[in-house]
């Protein structure tokens, strides 16, 4: 494995990690959660495949400047793959919210809005 692929995978990781344990972690301190629901880790593992599959589309072969990769060459990677699977998450969960309310007929899901990530 190479260094780029390397970091690819750890941002994606990473950013899909923050964005679903981040939000539950405050839920949690507040009271407004009391364990991990199963529906966090489904919409997590689903938003690692999309974005590490786009992450490797965007960037499919990563060229530092100058013919040598330097360190922020690498944190720019590694920043722009985190953004990538912080994002694609974020846009799983909401789209799994907007089609629970489509096959509920427009009404509410049932989810309270402190149950969203």
């Amino acid at each position: 494995m190479t260094t780029e692929f390397i970091l690819k995978f750890a941002g994606v990781f990473l950013g899909v990690l923050g964005r679903t344990v981040l939000p539950w972690l405050r839920k949690l301190r507040e009271g407004k959660v009391e364990r991990f629901n199963k529906r966090y880790l489904y919409s997590a593992a689903g938003s690692f495949v999309i974005g590490f599959i786009v992450t490797l589309t965007v960037f499919p072969q990563f060229e530092g400047g100058n013919g040598a990769a330097r360190f922020e060459d690498f944190f720019k990677l590694f920043c722009a793959a985190f953004g990538f699977g912080f994002g694609w998450n974020a846009l799983v969960f909401e789209g799994g919210q907007w089609a629970g309310a489509f096959k509920n007929g427009g009404t509410e899901t049932g989810d309270k809005p402190e149950d969203s990530p």
